[in-house]
């Protein structure tokens, strides 16, 4: 594979990275406000876990769809169709509001609506960091990612508390249709290296067999299978916390939209500066301690805001700060070891498959935590949820090869002689 990387690429990389920080930034603000409006408008648990889900389910169900025509189609055509329709669904919720027909289930289709289109963004953006970011750069770069990203996840609550406050709902959702004519004038200027093809067969491979590839690639490296299985788990026994934190704030302990954005300033803030400390380091060495310490560290937050007082928001704001602080760097390091040992050209499917199992469970853990949390209390749910994942990491550390992987990489002979093998292949 041909390294298309340079100094002209990394920084088209840099205005469409900071393009898409304005496109972040009006998600988390209609995110917060829709969830908000969910939660209020419902006040059930059941009610915000089916939100919840059927708004990640087409993530899981599309990802590995939309990362195999990552590899085939163009990507940046492919990352403004999909930004283009998100706007419109957005769009379209603008006027439910402003036609004052707000019913609950019809905003929840159109929030899932726009997560397809979702699916089939971020599949084709992480697979540009590694054709435009040179390899040396990669850990810095995914922490630089967590840090702003951190940064606009933070303050999204808090502008959209604002609005939420002194404007209509239809009104505040603008906020996205804005950002996105902000992040697509990049996206026009740039260029974004396109992949350069072996074969004129392997333009028409069909897509099962991109998909078995992407499979095979993912079997091949040693502990990778493993790694995707523990952040299964992860996701799983995190998700009802992440799923009901909003109800937990303002139902259980009856907080208002301002006290719940202090909550998620925390959270997010937490987030904000674990990405500093990324990114001040340049490289980090030992990838799957780091993973499974920082997994370990977001239980017991979540176990400490599970046991706050009653209305007392400082408690549940440090828990969740301790939740959210290993998140850059587990994820850091997850995104750091896929983009060394996946081919560039393979990018797209092996990173949505790997999304798709990682998250497997996950659509599952976020429906039964509305239920669970009515039958067996919340704060019975969150603190046992936490303690079956504490074992959950012991178990896959012990047993699984997830601690083979390490610092692997492929060596860039042997890439060479599997691409070599796959021409064979194709030409016989």
């Amino acid at each position: 594979m041909e390294n298309t990387t340079s100094l002209k690429t990394f920084k088209h990389y840099i205005y469409f990275w900071i393009g898409q920080l304005f496109s972040l930034l009006g998600s988390s603000v209609i995110s917060f406000v829709i969830i908000f409006w969910i939660t209020i408008e419902t006040g059930s648990a059941v009610i915000l876990s089916v939100a919840t889900v059927l708004t990640f389910l087409p993530i899981v169900i599309f990802s590995p769809i939309a990362g195999v025509l990552a590899d085939r189609w163009n990507r940046k055509i492919l990352i403004f169709v999909a930004d283009f329709f998100q706007a419109i669904t957005t769009f379209a919720l603008i006027i439910v509001f402003f036609l004052r027909i707000p019913n609950i289930w019809l905003v929840i289709f159109f929030t899932s609506l726009r997560s397809v289109f979702q699916a089939f963004h971020m599949p084709a953006a992480n697979a540009i960091i590694p054709l435009m970011v040179p390899k040396d750069k990669l850990s810095r770069i995914n922490g630089i990612n967590y840090l702003f990203t951190g940064l606009i996840t933070t303050i999204g609550p808090v502008i959209g508390t604002t609005l939420y406050v002194f404007l209509t709902i239809d009104q505040t959702l603008w906020i996205d249709i804005i950002t996105f004519l902000i992040a697509i004038i990049p996206l026009f200027l740039i260029k974004i290296p396109s992949i350069h093809k072996k074969t004129e067969k392997k333009e028409k491979r069909m897509f099962l067999k991109d998909f078995k590839i992407g499979l095979n690639v993912i079997k091949s490296i040693p502990g990778l299978l493993a790694l995707l299985i523990f952040a299964n788990m992860v996701n799983f026994f995190i998700m009802p916390y992440n799923t009901l934190i909003t109800y937990y704030v303002a139902i259980f302990h009856l907080g208002s939209a301002t006290q719940l954005a202090i909550v998620m300033f925390f959270l997010q803030g937490s987030i904000f500066i674990g990405a500093v400390i990324v990114t001040i380091k340049k490289e980090w060495k030992r990838k799957i301690p780091i993973i499974v310490f920082g997994v370990s560290f977001e239980y017991i937050g979540i176990i400490i805001a599970s046991l706050a007082p009653f209305g007392n928001f400082l408690i549940i704001s440090i828990g969740s700060f301790i939740y959210a602080f290993m998140f850059p760097f587990v994820n850091t390091m997850i995104m750091t070891i896929f983009q060394t040992v996946i081919p560039p050209d393979k990018q797209g499917r092996v990173l949505s498959i790997s999304v798709a199992i990682a998250t497997a469970v996950s659509p599952i853990g976020m429906l039964i935590s509305g239920p669970l949390a009515e039958l067996l209390g919340i704060v019975f749910l969150f603190i046992l949820s936490s303690i079956l994942g504490i074992i959950s990491i012991v178990i896959i550390w012990f047993f699984t090869s997830i601690r083979k992987l390490g610092d692997y990489q492929i060596p860039e002979q042997n890439q060479d002689n599997e691409d070599g093998r796959k021409k064979i292949e194709d030409n016989s």
